[in-house]
């Protein structure tokens, strides 16, 4: 029989797994996510924007090139597909289509794909670019139903199906009906067996107006979370990098809950991670004959007989009063089961009485999950409008999954942002904040130091004030996980040293020198005494002095014999040095062995006491 705690993670251990996996709880993703670039290849792509800014099929391909390479990182088994439309030549499965240049097929990202994006970046890509593909006449129709065809090729459960469009022109078939038309009719059927079509329109002369065409070829949002078409096109490369990531990543949740507002109200939320601590991924073992992954696997036996045990033949005990109790598993599990899982309403509080010490962990964010409960959508919408209104959170109790002890938490209301590109950087919903019991908290004793004055202190807020900035999480990368990455990129790329890494982490000394001024010098001043260097190393020893070549030696350290057997009745040999004891023993005749400060003071009290 095994002890409790051997089959039972500790409560601290499951909630750190609940706050880094995405996909936990009840929820569980099957199949692989599959993303396909199509590439708008015509000349009108290959002009350079003004001041020397790279053209759309640049930008375009430094897009795909991040992706490819974060997908390499975060979910290498997503399959991802490279596809250009209006080419002059025709590369495709069966060469079906014409003006259609498959690029990559459908497939799990590498380093050798990563190599041929990166040769079509740039003025010698554009001249790769032309020589290979050329620019030719356009017929999306043909170039969405070769993609209907790359999704159906594969044999492979697939979770998650979307398609990107990258153009700058938003008639590519300039007024050809029947065109338009077929391409409708091919993007309605890859919408029915569940492909998702984006559009990343970018900047052309004279503006990108979506509403003729494009406006019947993408899809509409999945639900209020999905981000719709946005109308106004990128003209930079990061605008168009953030709409990528917004789309391609899809959000999962940890956990699908309902929200009990009272006795039959349930609402039906998810719970995601916003933010997740990046990790240095750890290390997978090889076999060294075959170079694939080990995977352990764990029996037990018996330790008498050397059987093999089953599961429904382990008991568990806990030992009380020195005598072990023996339970099933399934008594176990009812005695650490507290309530389903679920939020459930206590009340609400003013936003005054969250405190800041009150976050005690990472927090969660709450969306509601229209496809688990008609009209969760709009209920949960009205509580975040008045809980807003009126400057209030909800007090919940929270069970996040089976077997789990419960939590008070408090649900922050959170309006939705966006940015000047109509890009949603805060989503609408309800922060969750764990909040803490009464032993989380414990009373500290603060070190009774000198307090500062008031022109001290008014100083010190000057000074505050000028190095204040707006913090963004996003603008300070951890340069250990950077270099490791780096490092990884230059030895699948065959590239002959790493990219320089920016430590974002270390302060801009010269930015901060000029926004202070004088302010630093006047701080000091105030401070530390006249003529004192904070800045200043040690006083250095001072060296031997030399006489006619040869180093002077020190003087000897005598103490006089009065004053020695003074320090023998008082007990305070130990506050003479070594070198003074070690002499003291000289010129009393004192013999040791020793050199330990203990050993010379023992000696030196049995011969003057004597």
């Amino acid at each position: 029989m095994a002890e409790w705690n051997a089959y039972y993670q500790n409560e601290d251990e499951d909630e750190e797994q609940e706050e880094g996996e995405q996909s936990g709880g009840d929820y569980k993703v099957t199949g692989r996510d599959s993303l396909v670039f199509l590439v708008d290849a015509s000349k009108e792509m290959f002009i350079k924007g003004e001041d020397g800014e790279p053209s759309n099929f640049d930008m375009t391909m430094q897009v795909v090139r991040s992706v490819y390479t974060s997908k390499i990182i975060s979910s290498h088994r997503d399959l991802v597909a490279l596809v250009f439309y209006g080419t002059e030549q025709s590369k495709n499965p069966r060469n079906s289509f014409k003006y259609v240049y498959v690029y990559h097929d459908l497939d799990e990202p590498g380093a050798k794909r990563v190599q041929e994006v990166d040769a079509l970046r740039g003025e010698k890509g554009a001249r790769l670019a032309a020589e290979t593909m050329g620019s030719g006449e356009t017929s999306l129709g043909d170039a969405l139903w070769c993609c209907a065809n790359l999704y159906s090729d594969i044999k492979l459960r697939l979770s998650h199906k979307r398609l990107m469009i990258f153009t700058c022109r938003d008639e590519p078939h300039r007024g050809d009906s029947a065109k338009d038309r077929q391409a409708r009719t091919k993007a309605s059927d890859l919408k029915e067996t569940g492909v998702i079509i984006d559009l990343m329109h970018l900047m052309k002369p004279g503006g990108f107006d979506v509403a003729p065409f494009f406006r019947d070829i993408v899809s509409q949002p999945e639900d209020e979370s999905e981000l719709g078409l946005h109308l106004e096109p990128c003209d930079k490369l990061e605008d168009l990098q953030k709409r990528v990531r917004a789309k391609e990543q899809k959000k999962r949740a940890m956990a699908r809950l309902n929200l009990c507002l009272g006795e039959g109200i349930n609402v039906a939320v998810g719970i995601y991670a916003t933010a997740v601590t990046a990790r240095k991924p750890a290390a997978i073992r090889l076999y060294r004959e075959t170079n694939e992954p080990v995977r352990s696997k764990t029996r037990t036996f018996h330790m008498q007989t050397g059987s093999l045990l089953l599961p429904s033949e382990i008991k568990k005990a806990q030992t009380y009063g020195k005598k072990q109790i023996v339970m099933e598993r399934d008594e176990v599990d009812s005695i650490k089961k507290f309530q389903d899982p679920g939020l459930y309403l206590i009340g609400f509080k003013p936003m005054e009485k969250l405190k800041t010490h009150h976050h005690i962990r990472p927090a969660v964010f709450l969306y509601p999950e229209e496809g688990e409960v008609k009209g969760s959508a709009c209920l949960f919408s009205a509580l975040l409008m008045k809980c807003s209104e009126r400057n209030v959170f909800a007090l919940c109790r929270c069970v996040s999954r089976r077997n789990y002890p419960p939590r008070f938490v408090a649900l922050v209301p959170q309006r939705e942002e966006v940015d000047e590109g109509k890009v949603q950087f805060t989503p609408p919903g309800f922060n969750v904040i764990y909040l803490p019991y009464a032993d989380d908290l414990r009373t500290l004793d603060p070190p009774q130091c000198p307090s500062a004055s008031q022109i001290q202190v008014d100083k010190m807020k000057e000074i505050v004030s000028k190095l204040r900035f707006k913090y963004r999480s996003e603008a300070f990368e951890n340069p250990v996980i950077q270099q490791h990455y780096r490092n990884l990129e230059a030895l699948a790329l065959d590239m002959m040293a790493p990219e320089d890494t920016e430590d974002l982490i270390m302060p801009k000394v010269d930015q901060i020198n000029h926004r202070l001024g004088p302010l630093a010098e006047e701080f000091k001043d105030l401070v530390y005494p006249a003529g004192y260097n904070p800045e200043s190393k040690s006083v250095a020893k001072r060296k031997t002095a030399i006489v006619g070549g040869v180093a002077e030696k020190k003087p000897k350290a005598e103490v006089p014999e009065d004053e020695l057997r003074a320090h023998v009745q008082n007990g305070t040999l130990g506050k003479l040095t070594v070198p003074v004891l070690k002499e003291a023993c000289k010129q009393f005749g004192v013999r040791t062995t020793g050199t330990k400060k203990q050993e010379l003071i023992d000696a030196l009290t049995t011969r003057l006491a004597a």
